[in-house]
């Protein structure tokens, strides 16, 4: 098992199976030793959580969770670009992360926080990251917030 893994026992949260894409793309690319995730989205058992817009009808602290979830499966998808050995994951270099927001919204970095503290806790230092937090008129789904990922693997 993965320190990666091994730490989300430690929080009692399973891994799970990586989302399939539903839309014309792969979930992700690998060049070298760079794995780039397309945008996920807080999908649990195969739906959309976390529906809504931020200023609107979804709380700070609702829209912190949809962003965690969202990196959660972009650790599925990591995993499955790793051959399934999370051992080989070295470093998250990047995180962008999208949130469904009304013009007046500005709290974009806190809903991103979600996203880059929870892979911070399960990498580490290694999970140290550039960000880019942005808001967005819609999302797929009408969803709260969606996070891409650039990884390093060896």
């Amino acid at each position: 098992m993965s320190k990666i893994e091994q730490r989300l026992t430690g929080l009692g949260i399973q891994l799970p199976d990586p989302p399939v894409p539903v839309a014309s793309y792969i979930p992700y690319t690998i060049s070298g030793n760079l794995v780039f995730i397309s945008g996920q989205i807080p999908v649990a058992d195969g739906e959309p959580r976390f529906i809504g817009r931020l200023g609107a009808d979804i709380s700070l602290e609702d829209a912190r969770a949809a962003a965690q979830l969202c990196a959660l499966n972009l650790i599925a998808q990591l995993k499955q670009a790793c051959g399934g050995d999370l051992n080989r994951a070295r470093r998250c270099l990047r995180l962008g992360v999208f949130v469904n927001a009304t013009p007046d919204f500005t709290r974009h970095p806190e809903v991103a926080n979600g996203a880059s503290d929870f892979i911070v806790q399960l990498m580490g230092d290694d999970g140290r990251h550039a960000r880019a937090a942005v808001g967005a008129s819609s999302l797929p789904r009408g969803v709260s917030v969606e996070v891409e990922g650039l990884f390093e693997i060896s």
